[in-house]
Parts: C-alpha cells; sequence; structure tokens
C-alpha cells in the first residue's frame, strides 16, 4: 500500500522500494521531508543511509547528497540511485545477467547449499556476479540493487540469522517466485528511480567518524542501542554483505551454520561506549545543521540525548510521531515494543 500526504498527493520519493531493513525510515518520510522542508541548506550528508531511502528523498529535494554506510551492500542502493543520475539497466543487459554459463564459479552453489534459498536460487546468484564485470559501475550498482532486494523477498523474515529453506513458508507469492523472478521484478523499480538533479552527489563506504565534514546539513540515523535484543546488522544481513563483494576480503565466522561474518565493531551497540560515541558524533558535525532520527525505545533515553546535543547546538527541537514497527526479530512481537515513538531532534 502506498503512502500518501495529507493532501492525497503520492511523492516521488515514495517509488523508492520499501525495504524490509531493520529501523528503515521509508514510513516516515513524509515527516523527515516536511521537517527538512522547513531547514535551510543546500547540501546534506546522510551519514548513516541504509536503505538509502532518506538520501534519495534528500536528492528529490534537490540537494547535493552524500550518503555513507559501513556496510557495502548499503552503499550499492545509494550509488544506483542517488549518486547515479543517468544510467539505467537495459534488456540486453539483464539478458547477459539471466544467461546461464558453464564457466562461472560456484561459491555460493557450494558454501550455502541448503541453508536460505534452493540450489537453482545459488545457481543464479553465482551466475549473475560471473556476468558483474561486464557492467559499468553504476549499472552494476542498480544489478545488485535489485539483486539484494530480490534475496530479501525471497526469504521469509527478511533476515539471515535462522537456516531452513522452508522454515517459514507459508505459501505468500513472495516464497513461490524464484530469486531470478523476483530480480526481473525489481530491475525496472531501481531503473525509474534514476534522474538527475543538477548536483553532485557521492557514496563511501567506512566509518562515520572519518567522513568529511563541511555541508550544510547532516542527517544521523545510527544504529542506537535497543533495549531489547541487539542491532547487528551484520548478523541479519551478512549474506547480503558477502554477496556485495563475493565474500571476497571478508572473515566467515568459524562456528557459524548460516555462515555468518565477523561482527564489525561500533561503539553505538554498546551502552557503556554509545553515549559518548553520540557526544563524539555531535562534537564532529557541529559546524552543521544536526538533525536525529531516533527512537524511544533506544538507548540513551531522549533526555540525555538532548543533554548531550546541547552541548554542542544552542537550539535544539524535538518533533515526535506515533510509528509502528513491523519488523521483528521474534516470532511474535508485542503490542507494546512494536508502537513506538519516533524522534527527529533538530540541533541548530
Amino acid at each position: 500500500m502506498e503512502l500518501a500526504l495529507a493532501d492525497g498527493r503520492v511523492p516521488s520519493y515514495l517509488a523508492y522500494p520499501q525495504l524490509r531493513f531493520m529501523g528503515s525510515k521509508y514510513r516516515l518520510l513524509p515527516l523527515i521531508e516536511s521537517v527538512l522542508a522547513s531547514l535551510d541548506f543546500d547540501s546534506v550528508i546522510d551519514a548513516f543511509s541504509g536503505s538509502g531511502c532518506v538520501s534519495y528523498l534528500l536528492k528529490t529535494m534537490g540537494k547535493s547528497v552524500r550518503s555513507n554506510d559501513f556496510l557495502r551492500f548499503a552503499t550499492d542502493f545509494t550509488r544506483a540511485t542517488v549518486e547515479n543520475s543517468n544510467e539505467t539497466l537495459d534488456e540486453a543487459d539483464v539478458d547477459l545477467l539471466r544467461k546461464p554459463t558453464s564457466e562461472k564459479q560456484r561459491f555460493i552453489e557450494t558454501n550455502f547449499r541448503g541453508i536460505f534459498f534452493s540450489e537453482e536460487d545459488l545457481g543464479f546468484l553465482d551466475q549473475v556476479w560471473w556476468h558483474l564485470p561486464r557492467l559499468t559501475p553504476y549499472t552494476r550498482a542498480l544489478a545488485l540493487a535489485a539483486l539484494y532486494r530480490a534475496c530479501l523477498k525471497r526469504q521469509p523474515r527478511g533476515v539471515f540469522t535462522v537456516s531452513g529453506i522452508d522454515r517459514y513458508d507459508d505459501g505468500r507469492r513472495d516464497l513461490r517466485l524464484s530469486l531470478e523472478e523476483h530480480f526481473v521484478e525489481s530491475v525496472p523499480l531501481f531503473n525509474r528511480l534514476v534522474f538527475d538533479n543538477g548536483c553532485d552527489h557521492q557514496v563511501t563506504c567506512g566509518d562515520v567518524f572519518e567522513v568529511d565534514t563541511g555541508a550544510d546539513l547532516v542527517y544521523l540515523d545510527p544504529p542506537y542501542v535497543p533495549r531489547a535484543d541487539d542491532n547487528c546488522y551484520i548478523k541479519r544481513y551478512h549474506f547480503l554483505e558477502g554477496l556485495a563483494s563475493y565474500w571476497r576480503g571478508v572473515e566467515l565466522h568459524p562456528k557459524s551454520k548460516v555462515k555468518k561474518l565477523r561482527k564489525r565493531y561500533t561503539p553505538f551497540s554498546y551502552r557503556r561506549e554509545a553515549e559518548a560515541a553520540f557526544d563524539r558524533l555531535f562534537g564532529r558535525f557541529r559546524e552543521s545543521t544536526i538533525v536525529l532520527s531516533y527512537s524511544s525505545n533506544g538507548y540513551p533515553d531522549l533526555a540525555r540525548l538532548i543533554e548531550l546535543l546541547r552541548r554542542h547546538k544552542r537550539d535544539v527541537t524535538v518533533l515526535e510521531a506515533k510509528h509502528r514497527y513491523h519488523f521483528g526479530t521474534h516470532r511474535a512481537v508485542s503490542a507494546e515494543r512494536a508502537l513506538v515513538t519516533e524522534y527527529l531532534i533538530v540541533g541548530l
């Protein structure tokens, strides 16, 4: 079901595919746009770009966008839809990627047999990766974005934490389609996002504390420490992160049944380090307008965050909206846990 503004319009940024991604702000985009539209800025850093939907919103607003994330697969979304302003996948590109070849490597077929996808699906992933080097960097990013969406749609819960191909098969269409069919459906969804807003854009993959400063505004949506479970994106999306590089240069966890990657360190994952990390983050971007997305189920709490931000900003404003998360990592998520208050905290 498509979101719409109060006047019934469906804005262009909502053409962005709603990905099954932990913490995605897709359903909050109209609120985020209304807040950002009231601020004066031309250049912006989306420092934790995640699914890429906020970076894309910022591009549709006519801004010069710098997107960053420490996950490689996440940066493929923004490279395909934000940094890329002209190139799309044509029919010949798609035909090439779908072309069977006996020359392909079989890393995925060999290492992930019986874990998440059928042998046919795994063979398709190996096949696509064999052909990817023949594409340009931007069409390659588009192809990978479509491939990641296909994997998320084909995986029953959209995460890669539990093995078993048929474990959660409830007969829904997403589980009946093959990865190749999902891929073919995803390509036009990403193609239609490509446009030129007249500005230069840049995508980086790295530590937020190494991102160049200097933009008029910085949008922050860090992986705050939840009050239950954890915020490890590597644990949930390790398969996509490995797929982004065909598992080159990554380390598989030696005892993992689902072939997880080694967890990557971030201070935002630990209560003992989170407050200092936020303080350092606000200090790093103190010369820019700061807009922070946050949730009432996170640590530290809102009062403490405001206190930390006021060390670096004189004027701090908080806007809030009730939001129900439909994504969970457990079979049942109580209504109390699912319904949270989402905050947009603005520091001027």
